[in-house]
């Protein structure tokens, strides 16, 4: 029987670290997508499977999108550059900032993390929330969007470049920062 919302165990996932703005993991931001698939060739078998678009003033198809669905990654590209890493909540690398696990949480435990982790930042305004009331970190370039695991949610965090911050909301795709 296929399992709809088997949750792979911390233990046998990879194990990640943010650093905001710059990389997640082995990715950096900026990175080529030839340069994404040399990097996670050393930590997964799958290989990257692209969606391409012709923006509307070229006639050249560039590379928009890259998934590893069984790993539970989903990267974003503009101009050949990586510019969003969404992370699986249910299989995904888990990925952590200052100590905390990200992905695959429950996202009320992380909101509360990420609240009171603002209340010591100065000026106290690091905590946003997207659509649908979903937080995000402005010094982590994290947002904690989620994912269902049957009757449960899961955080399944979506991380982005400082360039992001200038318009959060319409720097990736609207699927980026949609609820699964």
């Amino acid at each position: 029987m296929f399992e709809w919302w088997k949750v792979v165990p911390d233990d046998e996932r990879q194990q990640w670290t943010l650093d905001p703005f710059v990389s997640v993991g082995p990715l950096r931001f900026g990175m080529s997508p030839d340069e994404v698939s040399a990097a996670l060739s050393e930590v997964t078998e799958e290989r990257q499977h692209f969606q391409f678009m012709m923006p509307v003033d070229s006639k050249v198809y560039r590379v928009e999108k890259g998934d590893y669905r069984d790993f539970g990654l989903c990267l974003y590209y503009g101009d050949l550059k990586l510019k969003g890493v969404l992370v699986d909540g249910l299989c995904g690398p888990q990925v952590h900032a200052e100590g905390t696990a990200l992905v695959g949480r429950v996202p009320s435990v992380l909101e509360q993390w990420m609240i009171d982790r603002a209340k010591t930042r100065q000026p106290d305004e690091d905590l946003t929330y997207m659509g649908a009331g979903v937080p995000g970190s402005e010094s982590l370039g994290v947002v904690i969007n989620v994912q269902r695991a049957g009757d449960r949610l899961l955080s399944r965090p979506v991380f982005f470049p400082g360039e992001a911050l200038d318009d959060l909301s319409h720097f990736l795709p609207r699927e980026a920062w949609a609820i699964y």
